[in-house]
This record gives C-alpha cells, sequence and structure tokens, in this order.
C-alpha cells in the first residue's frame, strides 16, 4: 500500500474519530504528496524515495516550528505542531537511538577510508543517504563531526 493510500485511509478514521489535529496532519501529508505528484515533469506515482523525503521535510518543518513557538512561549500552537509531529512519525520508519547512530556513521567512516575532518564531505554524501528518514542530517553531521575528529 503506498503512502498515499495510507494517508487516505488513515484520513477516513480521523473524520470519523472527529480528531481535528490529526485529521489536519493528514491532510498536509496528502497536500504534499499531490504537490509532488502534479509538479512540472513528474509523472506516476511518488517513490518510497521520494515518500521518505516528503515526509522528513514534512517533520522537520514541524520540529522547527515547534522550536520557536517554544522560544516565544505560544504553547498553545506548540502543543498543536508537536502534535502533528507524532502523527507525521508513524509513518516514517523508526528513528536510530544516539547508539545505532554513532555505529551506523562508524561503519559508513571504515568503508569510505575516511581517516579525518577533511573527509567529511566524503561520509557525509554516503550517510545522507543511507540514514534518510532514520536520523535528523544535524545529528549525523555532529556524529560524523565527533568521529573524524575523535
Amino acid at each position: 500500500m503506498s503512502l498515499k493510500q495510507k494517508v487516505e485511509t488513515e484520513i477516513k478514521s480521523a473524520m470519523i474519530a472527529k480528531n481535528k489535529v490529526r485529521l489536519t496532519a493528514l491532510r498536509a501529508i496528502k497536500s504534499l504528496i499531490l504537490l509532488e505528484e502534479t509538479k512540472e515533469g513528474y509523472s506516476g506515482s511518488l517513490s518510497e524515495d521520494d515518500e521518505l523525503k516528503l515526509l522528513t521535510k514534512a517533520a522537520k518543518q514541524r520540529k522547527d516550528s515547534a522550536e520557536i513557538y517554544e522560544k516565544q512561549g505560544r504553547n498553545d500552537l506548540l502543543e498543536t505542531e508537536l502534535a502533528e509531529l507524532e502523527v507525521i512519525q508513524e509513518f516514517l520508519p523508526k528513528a536510530l537511538t544516539d547508539e545505532e547512530l554513532g555505529l551506523a556513521v562508524q561503519e559508513i567512516i571504515n568503508v569510505t577510508g575516511a581517516v579525518g575532518p577533511k573527509d567529511m564531505g566524503k561520509v557525509m554524501g554516503v550517510a545522507s543517504k543511507q540514514l534518510a528518514g532514520k536520523a535528523d542530517g544535524k545529528a549525523i553531521a555532529e556524529k560524523v563531526k565527533m568521529l573524524l575528529n575523535g
């Protein structure tokens, strides 16, 4: 079942349950999918990679907004963003723990033959692709920097 079909099923469930926050988040995901599918030069349905990129982007937007609302003391908006983020994360692969991320990055460093900070770009290119959706880009970069400098 494609992401679009899963989301449409969940939208129906949220409507029946009258869960407005969940419904809003699901509609936002569906909107992103439809926009991507109707983009110029695009044909067919989204690949799993495309779906993952859309969800990751949506999750990052919610996290960034939540941080801003927290700094501004806007708890009403903060709660909404966090609730929507929770819904989006249901469709993303399980996130790696800090320890799992460290092991994955170390393995990538070993495979690429990186030896120091000058090789960060080489490692980040591979790590970003392999760990997409499983870890935040910022967390990946910090872990790569730490392991290459240490």
